[in-house]
């Protein structure tokens, strides 16, 4: 994880802990004894096994009843040293019944399981009492190790009777031994009415030595051998018999869990863990969750609400190596407990009081002479100028109180020290030669020109990974001037100290101190070669130790923040962080302000940046996550800024395999989703599933047919359509604005109508986030844009007349623009494809770059208008089909029996579309009547001569499409010569319609290219 968003984890975690949100407890887990660590609930899931066990049946005796006993049962022996209450179920019947002078209390429902043949079963045998009567009953203890300590906390509620829900009649006796250290039921009712806590069990699964019966004692030991797995079991057993506690036994055979790695039993245990206090939280959480949109809505009140009103405190520790640290430091002498919550922070712990001054060399020989050196024994002086700048420095420094001088053992910066001593009034003895600040390894290149080393690098990042011939690279570099400032800051307290070095090293130094990586190291530096530092400049090195991995990189995460430790304020003890790291879901749900690096200050840029971007518009996530990231952002959000960190929450459901089965690799009952990708494309599938109830949290049975369907119905219609528009518009350059509509065809009218009448619905289900339903107008209008308006329009792109084909076309090519931005946000690769192949006006590099366009005001009447006209002419279509005469036979009249005709100036547009939509020659208004339309069914031989016309056409259409040639491909025509009169009669339009510059007459229909 990146170390800045670490770093406003650790804000996060400090800033609830100030606002006494945050607390130390404990939480049931399973632990392995032998790996001494949690597991997680899916790693619990690998490791069950059916064992063999001892349950054992406990008396015991009342305080105020001497002789009579609570009789609970157990499947765990080795808990009860650890037993601090009984529970019962308040309304569960229990009964007193004396068996051989003794009294025993347990649940009616049981009495025959657990006393069998003692005792009759007849109501006059006992004494029927309620649960909730039990409650507050104290009892004497089975083993009194904790009890007989009255300063244990709570200590005077422990050792009595309490009532819980989780007790049944089910099994054993209807009484419940609770020991909260080792179960989760246990624990809720230990916090719930502050029952002392008792822990006889330590991480490494041994009895602690408190517990003197059984110090030492493993209680669930990994053995083949029975006697030795149950030992501990056994050793209680004859205790409590030696005791008179042991009221019976049985072996039972249960599935038991066992780890996973090294096949150990595991343990219930209650595992040290830092906590949020969402009990505190609570109400501000349901009136934060009020007034979040959820889609679908009731998933607010239901699943959300319901798990917010049940909330517990939330448990943020894990016992685990990698993650985000916990940020809390403990004393390993006193309980000082200490949370940081920044870098800046943990470095004013660590400081060693050490003083670090950095003094670059004064210019020597190798600067004026234009050399690169990095090697002992090459003799490169100062210069005259170079001892005058030491001097100058050095005198700027006696009030510093240098104390001590490191140096890198080459002349210069040898010489360098020497003089500095001598100004400073140190002795010879107070310099020390270190190696480690040496000048980077130049190899071959040490002793040529400087620019033989700066030329054979493209950049100063590459110096990082590429070394010289024979040399190094800049990050070995860094790493041995890591060494060597953590060493000395090591060996050295509260020394005021002057390093000696090259610019090289003063720069990289600083990058040391603020573990720095590549980018960041050269980001540190000037643009150009220009020199970090300059001749015999000093500057002072802010160092404190920081958690860094080997390339002293700054790294929070374990071993490295493990290693830095501090002086605690009691003056005895080392403050040593807890091994803990945090629960994933912390760390997601801190990703609204983390991802930012947002540390609390909104003045920074990073502070400014989030602001911006907090609370969110909308999230989107499955259903589940309304335990998971919904949860935690709203804790976090709520806990730290006081409202939620989103506005709006879309909810998706789960995705099932056809059959309504959970999708499984075994059973193979689904697609492989990369295959359907490939076949349809990924925009293809992403559509399927916006299009598809799963976005508002309901179940999805996933059909590949349904992606079948819209790659066919949206990708294929559009690849067409903007095929087609292509084939024409030559160097069109598509305008910005609505082409002008006034007066215009009424076809282009209508269709951005459409266009303008869909936008707003998408733009409307958007803005409340209902996904699927902003998808639905977009195949309707992909099908009339293809299907009537460029099949309406396709002679008009050909057509003669300039204004109609350029109206045509420019209309075509706004509805593609204006169709890209619409489809990016449901199919962005669709979408981009289709904007790239457009020729436009003040091109954006993306579509993804664009303004999504404004609402338009559609006009109502003209889609009424071109509604009525496609509902007239599928009343036409049928009555054709009734009467068994295919649409390329022309009739003579259709009349409407509407009783009314439109008006206005579409009135002949209107029906010209209709009398070559149904192929009539007349359209006939008629009084209204039971049957809307009326077709003259009677063909003259004209008609049938037109009829075979449209044939012909048809089939040469064919031909031409068989051929794959283009519109603008000529062709030449053999006809069959039975049709020769039918062809002289009507040559002109089928020459003009075809593409045809001749024609003959032959045996068959067939063409040929020109």
């Amino acid at each position: 994880m990146d170390a800045s968003y670490t770093e406003s984890i650790w804000w996060a975690f400090k800033t609830l802990h100030g606002k006494k949100l945050i607390y130390e407890g404990y939480k049931a887990m399973q632990i392995c004894p032998r790996c001494e660590t949690t597991l997680a609930a899916s790693e619990v899931a690998q490791g069950y096994k059916d064992v063999k066990d001892i349950s054992v049946y406990v008396k015991f005796e009342l305080v105020d009843e001497p002789g009579t006993f609570f009789v609970a049962w157990t499947t765990t022996p080795w808990t009860l040293p650890g037993n601090v209450a009984l529970a019962v179920g308040a309304d569960i019947e229990y009964v007193k019944v004396e068996v051989d002078g003794a009294v025993y209390i347990l649940a009616k429902e049981r009495l025959a399981s657990v006393l069998k043949d003692k005792v009759s079963d007849s109501a006059e045998a006992f004494v029927v009492i309620k649960g909730k009567d039990l409650v507050g009953t104290s009892y004497k203890p089975v083993f009194d190790y904790y009890a007989k300590n009255e300063k244990l906390p709570n200590h005077e509620n422990g050792w009595k009777v309490y009532a819980a829900d989780f007790v049944t009649t089910q099994s054993g006796t209807g009484i419940v031994h609770i020991a909260p250290a080792f179960g989760e039921d246990d624990m809720e009712l230990g916090k719930k009415m502050k029952l002392p806590f008792v822990q006889h069990v330590g991480m490494d699964g041994k009895m602690k030595p408190e517990v003197k019966d059984f110090a030492g004692m493993s209680v669930k030991p990994k053995s083949d051998d029975d006697k030795e797995r149950l030992g501990t079991d056994i050793a209680v057993l004859k205790y409590m018999q030696d005791h008179g506690t042991f009221f019976a036994k049985e072996n039972i055979t249960h599935s038991y869990p066992h780890c996973w790695r090294c096949d150990w039993p595991l343990l219930n245990y209650a595992a040290s863990s830092w906590f949020v206090n969402v009990t505190e939280l609570k109400p501000k959480l349901i009136a934060e969750n009020k007034e979040i949109k959820w889609v679908p809505e009731g998933m607010r009140d239901g699943r959300f609400g319901k798990w917010l009103e049940g909330a517990r405190d939330w448990a943020i520790s894990r016992s685990r190596y990698w993650g985000a640290p916990i940020p809390v430091w403990k004393c390993n002498k006193c309980a000082n407990v200490e949370s940081i919550g920044s870098l800046d922070e943990l470095r004013t712990k660590t400081t060693s009081g050490n003083t670090y001054l950095l003094m670059r060399h004064g210019e020597a020989e190798t600067n004026t002479q234009n050399i690169a050196s990095s090697k002992v024994g090459e003799e490169f002086h100062l210069t005259e100028r170079g001892r005058t700048q030491v001097k100058a420095a050095a005198l700027k420094l006696k009030e510093r109180g240098v104390e001590l001088i490191i140096a890198s053992p080459l002349l210069r910066t040898q010489e360098t020290a020497h003089i500095a001593a001598e100004v400073l009034g140190l002795k010879p003895d107070a310099i020390i030669e270190d190696a480690r600040i040496a000048e980077v390894d130049l190899g071959e290149f040490s002793g040529c020109a400087i620019d033989t080393y700066r030329n054979y690098f493209s950049s100063t990042l590459e110096k990082f990974t590429k070394p010289t011939p024979n040399g190094s690279t800049l990050a070995d570099m860094k790493k041995r001037l890591g060494e060597f400032i953590y060493d000395i800051d090591h060996k050295y307290k509260g020394k005021k100290i002057l390093i000696v070095t090259h610019e090289y090293d003063a720069w990289l130094l600083h990058a040391v101190a603020r573990g720095a990586n590549n980018e960041e190291s050269t980001a540190l530096r000037s643009s150009g070669e220009e020199d970090y530092i300059g001749f015999a400049e000093t500057r002072e090195l802010a160092f404190s130790p920081i958690p860094h991995n080997d390339d002293f990189v700054l790294d929070f995460h374990r071993p490295f923040v493990d290693r830095v430790s501090y002086q605690c304020s009691c003056g005895l003890g080392a403050m040593e962080r807890v091994g803990d790291v945090f629960d994933c879901w912390f760390e997601s749900g801190s990703m609204p302000f983390a991802q930012f690096h947002y540390m609390g200050d909104e003045t920074t840029p990073e502070g400014k940046l989030f602001m911006k971007n907090f609370p969110a518009d909308f999230i989107a996530e499955a259903v589940d996550q309304t335990r998971g990231w919904f949860y935690t952002m709203l804790i976090l959000s709520t806990a730290l800024f006081d409202r939620a960190a989103f506005k709006s929450v879309i909810t998706t459901g789960l995705i099932l395999a056809e059959d309504g089965q959970k999708m499984s690799k075994k059973l193979k009952n689904y697609a492989d989703p990369m295959e359907l990708a490939a076949k349809y494309g990924a925009d293809a599938l992403r559509f399927y599933m916006v299009n598809s109830p799963v976005v508002r949290g309901e179940e999805l049975l996933f059909s590949s047919a349904g992606v079948d369907e819209i790659f066919k119905k949206i990708t294929l219609r559009l690849d067409n359509v903007r095929s087609f528009y292509e084939l024409y518009a030559g160097d069109a350059v598509i305008a910005r604005t609505i082409p002008t509509m006034s007066g215009g065809h009424i076809l282009d009218r209508w269709i951005v109508a459409r266009f303008q009448e869909t936008h707003a619905e998408v733009t409307h289900y958007l803005d409340t986030h209902e996904l699927d339903k902003a998808t639905r107008p977009i195949l309707p209008f992909i099908d009339d844009l293809s299907t009537w308006y460029i099949r309406r329009s396709r002679d008009r792109f050909k057509s003669d007349d300039v204004a109609d084909r350029t109206a045509a076309i420019d209309t075509t090519g706004w509805l593609l623009l204006e169709l890209s931005k619409l489809l990016a946000p449901f199919m962005p690769f669709l979408a981009e494809d289709l904007y790239r192949h457009l020729s436009v006006e003040a091109k954006r590099e993306s579509v993804h770059l664009e303004v999504w366009p404004p609402i338009g005001v559609a006009v109502s009447a003209i889609l009424d208008e071109m509604a009525e006209v496609r509902r007239i002419v599928s009343l036409a279509l049928e009555a054709r089909a009734k009467a068994r005469i295919k649409v390329r036979q022309p009739l003579a009249s259709l009349a409407i029996n509407h009783g009314s005709q439109w008006s206005g100036a579409a009135q002949a547009q209107l029906e010209a579309i209709i009398t070559d939509e149904v192929n009539v020659k007349a359209i006939i208004w008629g009084k209204k009547g039971e049957q809307e339309v009326t077709l003259d069914t009677v063909l003259t031989q004209e008609l049938t001569d037109e009829g075979e016309v449209r044939d012909l056409i048809r089939a040469i259409q064919d031909l031409r499409k068989k051929a794959a040639l283009n519109p603008s491909d000529r062709v030449t025509l053999t006809i069959p010569e039975a049709q020769r009169p039918l062809v002289e009669k009507y040559a002109k339009e089928i020459m003009d319609t075809v593409g045809a510059g001749s024609h003959s007459f032959g045996d068959t229909l067939s063409i040929a290219k020109v």
